[in-house]
């Protein structure tokens, strides 16, 4: 019996007890109530507080109306007790039947288990890297990489419809000063002033010119637009397949270019005409965002009719909400903190919910220490760290999961070395270890030829599963998709990553007390198939949510 389970046989009870008039909601009974596993052990397996939570709008005693809920409760099937604590705690016992069947249920979703509906029907563009083509990508959007794709992965798992784009900040002076720079490394000139520097250039011109041998024959003006583009597709794909071995895809790679050349930003600036927010002063076009909370209204158009940075944003915006978003998610660095008020304000321009229709995340710098030194250079670039770099440095399996369990807004300092110890004290190795294990186990059940768990062969009794540490682990299973919803709804992916690692050592304690496989010449019974299940149940749960993070589950470790 899992805690949703519980929560909607309490909910039966309390639509029960308001039927029949014993207790009065005012504002009806709930649709869901919390359960959770308790803190301390002998408090049972399950706890709910919704004594306390409704006794009063009642105009009850919390305990008197735990009472109410206790007798009805006690009596569903799967439920082996149900005490009253404290001030009207109600702690649940579930019969080891109904328990054990966890491992069944999970065993038979697989893959799915975990997924759940609580976003479903919404439809979510989330852009977590903008970059600009003109070099590789680098330390400073790695975490985004991370944490905006198990973002994405999470609220995927709990039902939303999910797209993941990049955002090409593919126009503007910065292209050009690219452009030049790749054609004077091709053409073994001096790279212009503000240009861009690094081996990475000189890469990229010997990559064109073999390419194109006769770009360089070309007439100045139009040669160094096309070493602009050419040089552009190659960064681009270079970005792209360094993102994929990352284990991080794009649905959408979405050119800042393309806004501008339609009339993407002209229909804009029109939508957002029409609500009233735009007016003209001292040239310019303006919006009006200090009527929502921005410490100062936005130019729009300069006075010499150039499109700003933030014309660009607003046009883009508008864009995503008319493709039929519902919500609109950016994942922005410490840098752009100030864009917070800017683009709430600029939603709310449009005529938009800013507290439904966007969502700004924040997140923090991360440092990684080689040796004791932080890595700041890199090799090609000249400047910061790159990707490629630190994948092959750290890996993606350890740098993916190390930067997803943390909080996106806390600053992290990361060591290299700590990062690839294969040891118990590295989170990564021992999840996966965990799953290796149990891996392991599978395998060598069926070399003593049992059947696969969840197959009609297996024929377990989940009603077995009966030892303590049986009931801590299936009860750790049970959680699984409430993690996985809770993670989605306050988009904290840090939460699966958090939640595995207990997973595992709860797996590990429930090994070193419980033997799973017949010792010797031992005949295999019934308990070993429920335990097996047990077993295959864990490495479904482990395996997803890795998965939920982009990270392997290996089989062999």
């Amino acid at each position: 019996m899992t805690p949703e389970q519980l929560s909607t046989a309490i909910v039966d009870v309390l639509t029960a007890l308001s039927d029949e008039g014993a207790v009065t909601f005012p504002d009806g009974v709930p649709a869901s109530v919390t359960v959770e596993r308790p803190r301390q052990k002998g408090h049972g397996d399950y706890a709910t507080n919704v004594a306390l939570q409704l006794a009063k709008k009642a105009g009850m005693n919390p305990r008197a109306f735990a009472g109410l809920v206790q007798e009805r409760l006690a009596a569903v099937d799967g439920i082996a007790g149900v005490e009253i604590a404290g001030p009207g705690f109600l702690n649940i016992s579930v019969a080891a039947g109904a328990q054990g069947a966890v491992a069944a249920r999970v065993v038979a979703q697989g893959d799915e288990y975990g997924r759940t509906a609580t976003l479903a029907g919404e439809r979510v563009n989330i852009e977590f890297i903008s970059a600009n083509p003109t070099g590789p990508l680098h330390l400073g959007h790695t975490r985004w990489a991370v944490v905006g794709d198990a973002v994405a992965r999470v609220l995927d798992a709990a039902g939303a419809e999910v797209t993941r784009e990049f955002y090409i900040n593919d126009r503007g002076n910065q292209m050009d000063l690219f452009g030049a720079s790749v054609e004077a490394a091709a053409l073994g000139l001096p790279t212009p002033e503000n240009g861009y520097h690094g081996g990475y250039i000189a890469d990229l011109a010997r990559e064109v010119v073999a390419a194109q041998p006769g770009i360089v024959e070309l007439p100045a003006g139009e040669r160094v637009t096309a070493f602009r583009e050419a040089a552009y597709a190659v960064q681009l794909r270079q970005q792209q397949e360094q993102l994929e071995r990352f284990q991080t895809r794009f649905d959408v790679w979405f050119s800042e270019r393309s806004l501008h050349e339609g009339d993407d930003v002209v229909a804009g600036l029109e939508k957002l005409r029409a609500q009233g927010h735009l007016y003209d002063a001292d040239g310019a076009l303006w919006m009006r965002t200090t009527d929502f909370d921005d410490d100062k209204d936005r130019v729009l158009v300069k006075s010499d009719g150039a499109l700003t940075y933030f014309a660009s944003d607003t046009a883009y915006y508008v864009h995503k909400r008319e493709r039929g978003f519902d919500r609109c998610i950016y994942l922005l660095g410490a840098d752009h903190h100030g864009y917070v008020n800017r683009l709430r304000a600029m939603a709310a321009c449009a005529g938009d919910d800013p507290d439904s229709h966007i969502e700004i995340l924040i997140g923090q710098l991360v440092k990684i220490l080689k040796d004791g030194v932080e890595l700041k250079l890199s090799k090609r670039a000249g400047t910061l760290v790159t990707l490629e770099e630190l994948v092959d440095l750290i890996g993606v399996d350890a740098l993916r999961y190390t930067l997803s369990r943390y909080p996106a807004d806390s600053p992290l300092t990361l060591d290299a070395a700590e990062m690839t110890r294969q040891s118990s004290d590295n989170p990564v190795f021992y999840v996966q270890y965990a799953h290796a294990r149990v891996s392991s186990i599978l395998r060598n059940a069926t070399d003593l030829g049992f059947a696969e768990p969840g197959t009609p062969d297996a024929e377990a009794d989940p009603a077995l599963l009966a030892h303590e540490k049986e009931g801590e682990l299936l009860r750790a299973l049970a959680e699984f998709p409430r993690v996985v919803a809770s993670a989605a709804e306050l988009r904290e992916p840090h939460r699966v990553a958090r939640y595995l690692e207990d997973t595992a050592g709860v797996y590990h304690r429930f090994y070193d007390n419980c033997r799973v496989l017949p010792m010797g010449d031992e005949e295999p019974n019934d308990l070993h198939r429920a335990r097996l299940l047990l077993v295959a149940a864990t490495r479904t749960v482990l395996a997803n949510g890795l998965r939920l993070l982009g990270v392997s589950a290996p089989e062999r470790m």
